[in-house]
């Protein structure tokens, strides 16, 4: 059995791809989680940071999918 590892830059992108499917800009997100600013969004998109669990689930509760559905696994 393989130990799975998060691809953080694929998940990046694929918070990226969301956002922009639903026509939601990083600003909305950043008020909608209650951030000061938009730099934690940034962060993953850009792979650098992951959402924590509670805001992965805000993300999956926004965009209507499972936090499956937002995470990424790398492939080795």
């Amino acid at each position: 059995m393989k130990y799975p590892v998060i691809d953080v830059k694929a998940t990046g992108e694929r918070i990226r791809q969301l956002r922009k499917e639903h026509h939601v800009k990083a600003e909305d997100i950043a008020n909608y989680m209650g951030f000061g600013s938009e730099q934690a969004i940034y962060k993953w998109q850009r792979g650098e940071s992951l959402p924590t669990v509670d805001n992965l689930y805000a993300l999956s509760v926004l965009f209507n999918i499972s936090i499956e559905d937002i995470i990424c696994e790398k492939e080795e």
